[in-house]
């Protein structure tokens, strides 16, 4: 596969294009041969890798993450298994969502709230570059950050309450967002914009179960992204779980052809990669079989699936999912186009690092 040339596409297998769109969660300080996550980028079963601190399924602190040093040798070492461009990300927002600690000898962070209570661009600048700084040296090439979600309700468990947002009022959020995308941008690194399309007014953790915000979000909660997208800063946005009866009366947003399609492709005019917010988490898990999510996603518009593998664990996460949409494909519930453009997308992104 060349990402400088997306006219071959139709020299490629189908399984080389929807290896792109999987992005998974793995356990291991490093990598060989015989891991399993080398496995899958070496067959070309994955795009994408994210790497987290903590191994929830087994309460350990032992994941990915030790030291600059290993973290460096680690990602080093799966990007040298992998013959096309691998997208090797990571949630740091800052503040408690931080996976690269100081006390694994990462710089120190501070909250999205602190920087939007202060709302003083140059200390915007200075953190935005520091994380970016040091995503680059480690050889990091994403951040699921920044989180753009409107503070609307400061008591939302997963988002208010973890001080994860700028502010409620969007110019203050857009605003430092951007800064902090520029900041990314100057250093390589791609930057997601989440929760699509707004998370902020929920009273429950998508993580945990069924999350309902149709009587609490307001379309106020678009204008980030609107602006965002508009000024051409928006590489990937990340939907949200989160289900919204006056969007969508039938499924959330990850799942919601008139959500991504709709508001977001047509309505926002976003032509960039979507990708889920992790397909493992019980909004979705809960209630949905893996073929019915995967199917419901790739045809509401998402380009990538993340399985974080965090919330449960299964190693062969992607060649199930594989073949779960060669079968799709196969029994024609998802088009070969719809694959390609999703395909498209994403070595267009990949291109940026």
């Amino acid at each position: 596969m060349n990402t400088q040339n997306l006219n071959n596409i139709a020299e490629l297998s189908l399984s080389d294009k929807i290896g792109q769109m999987l992005m998974i969660g793995f356990r291991g300080l490093s990598v060989d041969e015989s891991s399993p996550v080398v496995q899958d980028i070496e067959s070309g079963r994955i795009g994408g890798v994210i790497l987290f601190d903590r191994d929830v399924t087994l309460n350990s602190d032992e994941r990915n993450i030790q030291s600059p040093r290993q973290v460096k040798d680690l990602i080093s070492s799966l990007k040298s298994f992998n013959k096309e461009k691998l997208l090797v990300s990571v949630d740091q927002e800052g503040g408690q969502v931080n996976r690269l600690k100081e006390k694994y000898g990462f710089p120190a962070s501070v909250s999205q709230e602190y920087l939007g209570k202060l709302n003083n661009p140059e200390t915007t600048a200075f953190y935005g570059s520091r994380t970016a700084t040091t995503l680059a040296e480690c050889g990091f090439n994403l951040n699921f950050a920044p989180d753009v979600d409107l503070n609307t309700n400061p008591d939302n468990p997963v988002l208010g309450k973890k001080e994860r947002c700028f502010s409620a009022d969007p110019a203050i959020v857009t605003e430092n967002a951007e800064i902090i995308i520029d900041e990314h941008h100057k250093k390589k690194v791609l930057c997601t914009i989440k929760h699509f399309p707004g998370h902020g007014s929920s009273t429950a953790d998508s993580h945990l179960g069924f999350v309902d915000v149709t009587n609490t979000w307001n379309e106020i909660e678009l204008i980030p992204f609107n602006i965002i997208i508009e000024d051409g800063k928006a590489d990937i946005v990340m939907t949200a779980h989160i289900f919204n009866a006056n969007l969508d009366k039938k499924y959330p947003a990850t799942l919601s052809k008139n959500v991504i399609d709709g508001i977001l492709r047509k309505q926002l005019g976003f032509e960039g990669v979507v990708i889920s917010d992790d397909m493992n988490m019980k909004a979705i898990s809960d209630h949905y079989g893996l073929e019915q999510a995967i199917e419901l996603a790739i045809n509401a518009g998402v380009d990538i699936l993340m399985f974080g593998n965090n919330v449960v664990f299964n190693e062969n996460i992607a060649s199930e999912a594989m073949y779960i949409i060669i079968d799709l494909v196969g029994n024609e519930k998802i088009t070969e186009d719809r694959i390609d453009e999703s395909y498209r997308r994403i070595m267009r992104i990949k291109e940026k690092i």
